[in-house]
């Protein structure tokens, strides 16, 4: 396995052009967020504005809007019962990412199915939390799996691939991968990263972020990055360690690290490292 160090962040996190513009760094549609797991979906959008994603727009329960409108004014809500909106969002979008507090009930199965089916050839598709467990129980089939990130946890991946955790094996997690042709971010307190070509173990990572919601924050980011930067996997590898390389910063003197915290601090680390 390749170990992820900080000359990944040097040559994945670009200096911005002078002539640029918000499209110049994606548009990303964030679904997710129902009428009891709204912070999920929030910390997202958070994490996302934060990492550069140039537009941010959050398809969530009606509940969800007056708290993001609050908290991230700089993010657009659609209730995500309207269907028209949603599928004229979705089509615009660069990346899409669907899961944090998505839920498993019924409007969220039906949301995760047309999400899927409306990938296009052109958009990269992150599925997290709830819907990885969606798509475990329902087996959905992926037009563009190349372009699609799953980012479950160890839980999360035995539901989806049938593998306990002790069978969850670098082996068994790439031979999986090269059968689905996606890819897949395997978080533990090692994760590991599985795509078409490689393999990759970030060394860092603390239990002080042992806290709900580093994993909407994590989707978030990976969703931000893969927006603006050229090279997905360099994309997907970077998010990854920099939301990790500022946990432990936070984590020497913090004894618990909030999901919003390291949020907050994306745009000073991404500056330190831009190229």
């Amino acid at each position: 396995m390749i170990e992820l160090s900080n000359e990944l962040l040097h040559t994945s996190i670009r200096k911005r052009p002078d002539e640029s513009h918000k499209g110049t760094f994606g548009r990303v549609v964030l679904i997710g967020g129902n009428e009891t797991y709204g912070g999920a979906i929030i910390m997202s959008a958070e994490a996302a504005v934060n990492a550069g994603a140039g537009l941010v727009t959050v398809i969530t329960a009606e509940k969800n809007h007056a708290p993001l409108h609050a908290r991230i004014p700089e993010v657009m809500v659609i209730d995500w019962t309207r269907p028209q909106e949603v599928r004229s969002v979705l089509k615009d979008a660069d990346v899409l990412l669907i899961g944090p507090g998505l839920g498993l009930g019924a409007h969220s199965r039906s949301l995760l199915q047309q999400v899927i089916e409306s990938q296009q050839a052109n958009q990269w598709l992150v599925i997290d939390g709830s819907a990885i467990t969606l798509f475990a129980q329902h087996h959905y089939e992926l037009a563009f799996p190349s372009q699609v990130v799953f980012t479950p946890h160890q839980m999360e991946w035995q539901r989806l691939s049938g593998l306990t955790i002790p069978e969850q094996t670098q082996q068994n997690n790439q031979r999986l991968q090269k059968k689905w042709g996606t890819n897949l971010v395997l978080k533990s307190h090692r994760t590991t990263i599985f795509t078409a070509n490689k393999q990759f173990i970030n060394p860092l990572g603390n239990p002080a972020m042992a806290t709900g919601g580093m994993g909407d924050t994590l989707a978030g980011m990976i969703t931000a990055f893969l927006a603006q930067f050229e090279e997905k996997e360099a994309a997907l590898c970077a998010a990854v360690y920099l939301h990790s390389l500022i946990g432990d910063a936070l984590g020497k003197e913090r004894y618990v690290v909030l999901p919003t915290e390291i949020s907050q601090k994306i745009p000073y680390y991404m500056k330190q490292f831009e190229q």
